[in-house]
């Protein structure tokens, strides 16, 4: 059985002492993406530090990943009917292993979750803790979200979201920004792909070897600025820089019509030989290391930015529309690649800027994945003391 958390009325001296934590954690699928990687990292940080860390979900190829995480494979994450018959399921889960800690990452499992924590007596009730990831449209839907005993916001503009859209539920003081962060090890500057790696690249992409490679790493959604990306390719051409533009991202089968409106444009503006449409890929880290320039022009704000930190990390000059959590990060590290929001021709001269090698990317400690683990096992052991 699962030690319980000291009472609430803890001394100081009992409050100064860690406990062993039971931390679920609850989300919709472990198939990829900065959602799942941040599970995948606290459910390791968890067995690290001799805590019990479980994760509720549908599964998927990360489970792989965390070795001594307990895996419940229940699909509450599933947008159908059936998946409300979770919440007594998951309410027994909870009045039988006791978690000290339930953690929800998402609408629909937050809503099954909270549901199922609501039917447990309250002094047998683990502390809820949510995370927002998303600037989510503001609806009782997406209220869930804010609706933890403590919030965890991936960047000050979801903390200023949270408290602007839900002012009936969040409150400052259960709001802890904790970024997302990158693994220094992993993501540093003057980092070097294998050379069998570089071979290989060089053989598929010969045309590169000569060019000055400007990338969007972004999935292909309307609102994400591929359209945007090329014009600023085309004018970066105009003005005489031999560029060659990459977008790597995948495209879903329900956005396929957008994929082709991108390819279309490309072929539009004359511009087959100058930027390639790479897809999904798993060596994004290798790819922006090898680039020039990366770029994020997404029309509406992110949460946070993983890929512009990422880019910054590796030493990789970054350009960005400043607004959201793109906007954050390029103040705090770069802040020669924020430009205004839409504006093609900051964003143009911004690139050429970078290109010639003017600014210095700066270091912050807050944006590495340590930091972030570190404060999030705190927060769990400060709501587990009864001192969040």
């Amino acid at each position: 059985m699962p030690m319980r958390p000291p009472p609430r009325n803890a001394t100081s001296r009992e409050e100064a002492v860690d406990v062993r934590l039971t931390v679920l954690q609850v989300l919709p699928s472990l198939e990829g993406g900065g959602v799942e990687r941040g599970t995948v990292e606290v459910a390791n940080a968890l067995t690290a530090a001799g805590h019990r860390s479980i994760v509720m979900s549908a599964g998927g190829r990360l489970e792989s990943e965390m070795p001594g995480t307990e895996h419940v494979t229940w699909p509450v994450g599933e947008k159908r009917l059936g998946t409300w018959w979770y919440v007594r399921r998951v309410a027994a889960y909870l009045a039988t292993q006791q978690p000290d800690i339930l953690h929800v990452r998402s609408r629909l499992p937050g809503w099954v979750s909270y549901l199922a924590w609501r039917r447990l007596p309250a002094k047998h009730r683990p502390h809820f803790v949510t995370t927002v990831h998303g600037l989510y449209s503001v609806s009782r839907y997406s209220s869930i979200m804010a609706r933890g005993e403590h919030v965890i916001a991936v960047s000050n503009a979801v903390r200023d979201y949270v408290l602007m859209s839900y002012p009936r539920w969040a409150a400052s003081e259960r709001i802890s920004v904790i970024p997302r962060g990158v693994d220094a090890t992993e993501y540093r500057k003057g980092y070097r792909p294998e050379p069998a790696w570089t071979a290989q690249w060089r053989i598929d992409h010969p045309a590169l070897n000569t060019k000055r490679i400007v990338t969007l790493p972004a999935r292909l959604t309307r609102r994400k600025g591929h359209h945007d990306f090329i014009e600023v390719i085309a004018q970066l051409r105009s003005r005489g820089h031999d560029v060659h533009g990459l977008i790597v991202g995948g495209d879903a089968p329900h956005r396929a019509r957008y994929a082709r409106d991108v390819r279309a444009e490309i072929v539009r503006r004359g511009l087959t030989s100058h930027i390639s449409m790479l897809g999904h890929r798993d060596d994004l880290r290798e790819i922006l290391s090898q680039t020039d320039v990366a770029v994020s022009l997404s029309s509406k704000p992110e949460s946070f930015g993983r890929t512009v930190l990422e880019a910054l990390a590796l030493g990789t000059p970054t350009v960005g529309y400043a607004h959201g959590g793109v906007g954050e990060i390029l103040g705090r590290l770069f802040p020669d690649g924020a430009v205004p929001p839409g504006d093609l021709g900051a964003a143009v001269t911004a690139a050429e800027c970078a290109l010639a090698g003017a600014g210095s990317i700066g270091h912050a400690e807050e944006y590495e994945l340590a930091e972030m683990l570190r404060a999030t096992l705190t927060l769990y052991q400060r709501l587990a003391r009864g001192s969040g």
